[in-house]
């Protein structure tokens, strides 16, 4: 997420009232997720088995519960709850603005896109030349959706990321900030869920068709030309590259990579990133050649222990 103009590490500390290591005019841009924060960005770590990572990612500021030493180049935000005042930051550049009308005022349609009666259109949304969206699909603030793209009945765009910190008291939810961007010739069956980005944007690109029931997380990325079938769940933070095929009731782990033109069974398990150009099959995720052999070979069990037997 990029501020509207750039603050100084001072009036960023001032917002959440928290101590700051670094020059008073250090500049801050944005903030972000760590495995997409960019220079001149916030990152936030609240916990030790992190710490590294976040000192020596990209990021220009770290917002951290433990004074360290500040590298070099670089300024930390010093917080008692790095969560909590990542979620006021959040709050305070991407506030919740309820919309006034079925489709807002501050969206902007395309020629020859045609919308349905019943869907919403969030605030600030950006929709493309020809695309057809059917009755009750909900496209919450700040989507952009190319042109020629189709979305059918009760799809649900830029719903809010399942994270969560567990507190004493209940989990305490990760405020969503971020977008979904739908790129041209993209296909949505009916009631898929596509979750907006925490920090950044959920993005599926070009010509990509989409299934009936199909749930994306947060922060994924989705490539050209994929074909995603029915009942197909993606966690957050997903990387599928170009012209992947997801056939039905395949769910995935967060944070993994699926190679271009990898092709995924009915039912696997995507347990951990897989290379391209191969078929896969099974929990836990094997080449599908392999996974049916083994398969085959189990059904031989009976017959070996008769022989042994006899």
């Amino acid at each position: 997420m990029r501020f509207p103009i750039t603050y100084s590490i001072k009036q960023i500390a001032e917002i959440i009232g928290a101590a700051y290591s670094g020059p008073a005019d250090f500049p801050v841009s944005g903030m972000n997720e760590i495995h997409i924060v960019q220079p001149g960005e916030i990152v936030f770590v609240d916990h030790p088995k992190y710490y590294d990572k976040a000192l020596t990612s990209k990021a220009s500021v770290i917002l951290i519960n433990k004074e360290v030493e500040c590298p070099k180049g670089k300024a930390l935000l010093i917080s008692d709850d790095p969560f909590r005042d990542f979620n006021k930051l959040t709050t305070f550049f991407k506030p919740f603005e309820a919309s006034q009308s079925l489709i807002s005022t501050s969206s902007k349609i395309g020629q020859n896109t045609v919308i349905q009666p019943n869907t919403f259109i969030g605030n600030n949304v950006v929709i493309g030349d020809d695309c057809l969206i059917h009755s009750n699909v909900s496209i919450y603030d700040n989507c952009v959706i190319g042109d020629n793209v189709i979305i059918h009945s009760g799809t649900v765009l830029g719903a809010d990321a399942f994270y969560y910190k567990n507190r004493s008291d209940g989990y305490d939810r990760l405020i969503s900030g971020g977008r979904v961007i739908l790129e041209d010739r993209v296909e949505l069956g009916a009631l898929c869920t596509i979750d907006r980005g925490v920090t950044g944007d959920t993005t599926i690109k070009k010509g990509t068709k989409i299934d009936n029931q199909v749930h994306v997380g947060h922060d994924t990325v989705i490539g050209e030309k994929c074909l995603i079938a029915s009942q197909t769940g993606i966690a957050g933070c997903v990387v599928i590259e170009d012209e992947v095929t997801l056939w039905g009731q395949v769910g995935t782990n967060s944070g993994i990579t699926i190679g271009a033109k990898a092709v995924i069974m009915g039912q696997t398990g995507v347990t951990k990133s897989v290379a391209g150009g191969k078929s896969y099959f099974g929990t836990p995720i094997e080449e599908s050649r392999e996974k049916l052999k083994q398969l085959a070979n189990v059904k031989k069990i009976p017959s070996i222990l008769k022989k042994i037997k006899e």
